[in-house]
């Protein structure tokens, strides 16, 4: 099953204590697509400025991303820049600029709105329920959002929540959007808004999905270089999505299963900047780290 994505085509200039690069690909819906390709296909609803070259729309038709529903407008494309200390898990964003992001409205294609499987990037909530009404009997709904969103459009990301199966947020914004500080407490209040699975993201530390009735833990995986760790949440919404569609089944075994794909995906991510490493990236490397993720947590039969 195709995935559709809403979300951000960006250029991101970045600075680490392990190098910079500028004017990088970038943007949620980018990470989200190239790392869901790996599984399975994705339609993509972005914009762009007439200033976007043709290399990364040729980098990713090449994954097999169908661009139709990537507008392209007068003007610049979205940019960010940020710089990350050795806290590689919190960002100091320097400059943003939306450019024709700022006055963007998704429009589905017709082919589009039969989608299965539909992830809404971290935009604004009203961007994301324009999609919801333009889709037609998704099997699955999941969605991102941030503290932006939380704090100044709360009422629209609650009711987009209820429209939702999966919300995949970090653990700050949890315990923000709950108004509550234990993450289990925060996690159970959040579900009671609507989504049926609550997956928590927790850079270095991990992964935790919440349901109604079970708790899951997965480990990030240890890593001797970390260059860049922009993206790295939406690469594991992709691995996470991909997985989830190319099997068609949500069972909470596979659920778990798609967890660590997603794990496996963001880890490739941070090893360099922008899309580079995942523009090299094998399934047979795939495969090999998410067997070594099986081997972090395995206990039976040592």
């Amino acid at each position: 099953m195709d995935i559709l994505v809403i979300g951000s085509v960006a250029f991101d200039s970045v600075e680490t204590p392990f190098g910079r690069g500028d004017d990088v690909l970038g943007g949620s819906a980018t990470y989200f697509s190239t790392s869901a390709s790996f599984f399975t296909g994705v339609q993509l609803v972005a914009v762009v400025g007439d200033d976007f070259p043709e290399e990364p729309k040729e980098f990713l038709s090449s994954r097999g991303v169908d661009l139709a529903g990537l507008q392209t407008r007068p003007g610049e494309t979205f940019r960010w820049k940020g710089r990350y200390g050795y806290d590689l898990n919190e960002a100091q964003t320097l400059e943003t600029h939306l450019n024709v992001f700022e006055t963007f409205h998704p429009q589905l294609p017709e082919s589009y709105r039969k989608a299965e499987y539909v992830f809404l990037a971290n935009i604004d909530p009203e961007l994301q329920l324009e999609v919801l009404n333009q889709v037609e009997r998704p099997k699955l709904i999941a969605c991102d959002t941030m503290n932006f969103w939380i704090e100044g459009k709360r009422e629209a990301l609650v009711r987009t929540l209820g429209h939702v199966d999966i919300l995949v947020i970090n653990e700050a914004e949890v315990r923000q959007l709950a108004d509550e500080a234990n993450l289990v407490k925060a996690s159970r209040a959040v579900l009671a808004m609507g989504p049926k699975t609550l997956v928590v993201k927790r850079g270095e530390y991990g992964v935790l999905v919440f349901t109604e009735h079970s708790i899951f833990s997965a480990p990030a995986y240890p890593l001797e270089e970390v260059f860049d760790p922009t993206g790295a949440g939406d690469t594991f919404a992709g691995g996470f999505m991909g997985y989830l569609a190319a099997t068609n089944n949500l069972s909470d075994e596979t659920i778990r299963k798609a967890t660590v794909f997603g794990s496996v995906m963001a880890s490739f991510t941070v090893e360099d900047f922008s899309l580079n490493r995942l523009r090299k990236l094998s399934w047979s490397e795939v495969e090999e780290r998410f067997r070594r993720f099986q081997a972090l947590t395995a206990f039976e039969g040592l």
